[in-house]
């Protein structure tokens, strides 16, 4: 338990940054859908897909690589950090470079042609964003997780405070709704046919200031660029990069194909980029759930590494599992439980006509996590071939079930694209698993779980309760029966334990 103990501390150590952060980050959905349309808002959540496909290109791996390699007996890990940042830093340069050569050709394409300085400035933060990935994988790596989590969560604060000063303060200021007097400063620096120029824009400000926080590790960097010493890391890394990029078509590449499939008219009066930002900001609230996972990732990656010689490594594994599973159940259920709520964020009622979506993309988020949990057997026993098997499988599901459920169910297709998706990697990994490095997993207990969630959001969402604070009460008696449920069940493995 003690090494399991261990974990929740860094897991909520990297939760600083992941959760709390991205909490604060998410106060930008209501200011977001308050201020731009629909269809504003599917350009900047088209092109962030896009975005979401480089950012795996620009590292190809190598930050799992650099983990791995790290962490061998007679790993020199300066001169591994210096080769392994010199090639990053050199690729991402060229990388970016040939995207700003291209922006005019790229804007046209993604339908943005009078705008190809997005383009431009989302390749720099392409750029920063892989360059400092080896960094803050070193602090990773050191354990040095309270500093990790501090940068982090400076760069999301600057990117909050960056946008509610624009788009909040600025915004009511120049429309005359306060403040009078700072009206013509205001006007100086404002101008509201920016528009979503604002994002990204600050993003690239945000990003740009991790180079200063991260100044004493960068310092360290020498340049050394051993295309010997690289090659079996490269090697090692190249699966991951494949896999990565069919982890992406999963994550978003229903964006995209929602926008290039939906029919005309398939919902009255809106566009199918417009549908592609009611999709994107409902997928949001779907985000506690990906906060949870991202944040044990974080804290997981390299705890599994480091235990993997230990003989009780296999137990230790399937109770992480467990109690990550619980713990994601709850997130699920609580958010659709009190699903009328959390859809108050979306400030503008044309947003809110996706929210049933979230739940879906909640329980698919949830076997994300248990695949990210299982992938453990192909790291460490470095057969990252069938991780790149799997992922690409989870790509087929995805993009096969978007083309056939997006003209008849709109986004709630894509949504169950998404759930399909992951349920079936989740499974492909444990079959797999069983057979070339078998974890003693609660299966019937974990399963048991998610499908006792399921039942009580099912009931919360949809026995009918007129009365405001009857329905309140009776979702949160459902949410305490879950957790009485564990209380009951796991007690008897505490007494055991003590």
């Amino acid at each position: 338990m003690s090494i399991a103990k261990k974990l929740v501390g860094q897991t909520a150590a990297y939760g600083l940054s992941s959760i709390v952060g991205r909490a604060l980050n998410y106060l930008l959905v209501p200011v977001y859908t308050a201020v731009f349309l629909p269809n504003e808002y599917g350009v900047v959540s088209y092109l962030y897909a896009f975005v979401a496909f480089f950012n795996i290109v620009y590292t190809y791996g190598m930050e799992t690589a650099y983990f791995r390699f790290a962490n061998k007996a007679d790993a020199d890990k300066p001169a591994l950090y210096n080769r392994v940042l010199t090639l990053i830093t050199l690729s991402s340069l060229a990388f970016s470079g040939i995207l700003i050569l291209a922006s005019g050709h790229i804007a046209s394409f993604v339908g943005i042609p009078e705008k190809p300085e997005y383009v431009s400035w989302l390749a720099i933060v392409l750029a920063i964003d892989a360059i400092v990935a080896i960094p803050f994988a070193s602090l990773r790596l050191e354990n040095k997780a309270i500093k990790f989590a501090s940068i982090k969560l400076i760069n999301i604060l600057i990117t909050v405070g960056a946008n509610m000063f624009f788009l909040v303060l600025c915004r009511d200021v120049y429309l005359g709704k306060y403040l009078a007097p700072l009206k013509p400063i205001v006007d100086s620096i404002y101008s509201p046919t920016f528009g979503i120029g604002y994002i990204f824009l600050i993003n690239l400000v945000a990003n740009a200031l991790q180079i200063p926080l991260l100044w004493r590790e960068l310092s360290k960097w020498r340049f050394n660029l051993d295309m010997e010493v690289l090659r079996p890391m490269l090697s090692y890394a190249y699966p991951l990069l494949f896999m990565g990029l069919a982890g992406m078509v999963n994550e978003v590449i229903d964006r995209i194909l929602l926008e290039r499939l939906l029919p005309d008219n398939f919902y009255p009066n809106t566009t199918s980029m417009a549908a592609v930002g009611v999709y994107s900001a409902c997928y949001k609230l779907s985000i506690f759930m990906s906060l949870a996972i991202q944040a044990f990732r974080y804290a997981a990656e390299p705890f599994f590494f480091s235990q993997s010689q230990d003989k009780s490594s296999p137990h230790t594994f399937a109770l992480v599992m467990k109690w990550f599973v619980i713990a994601c159940a709850f997130i699920f259920l609580f958010i659709s439980a009190n699903l009328e709520d959390f859809a108050l964020l979306l400030r503008s009622q044309a947003y809110r006509e996706g929210i049933m979506v979230v739940p879906v993309l909640l329980l698919a988020n949830l076997f994300l996590g248990v695949y990210y949990n299982l992938s453990v057997w192909f790291k460490l026993t470095d057969k990252t071939k069938y991780g790149t098997y799997i992922s690409f499988g989870g790509a087929a599901i995805t993009i096969l079930f978007n083309l056939l459920l997006i003209p008849v169910l709109g986004y709630m297709g894509s949504a169950l694209a998404t759930f399909l998706c992951y349920f079936g990697m989740a499974l492909a990994s444990y079959l797999l698993g069983n057979r070339h490095y078998p974890i003693p997993y609660p299966v019937k207990t974990i399963m048991g779980y998610v499908v006792l969630a399921v039942i009580l959001t099912v009931a919360a969402l949809y026995i009918p309760i007129e009365n405001f604070w009857v329905r309140h009460a009776v979702h949160l008696i459902l949410c305490g029966a879950f957790v009485l449920v564990v209380f009951l069940q796991e007690r008897p493995h505490f007494r055991l334990k003590n």
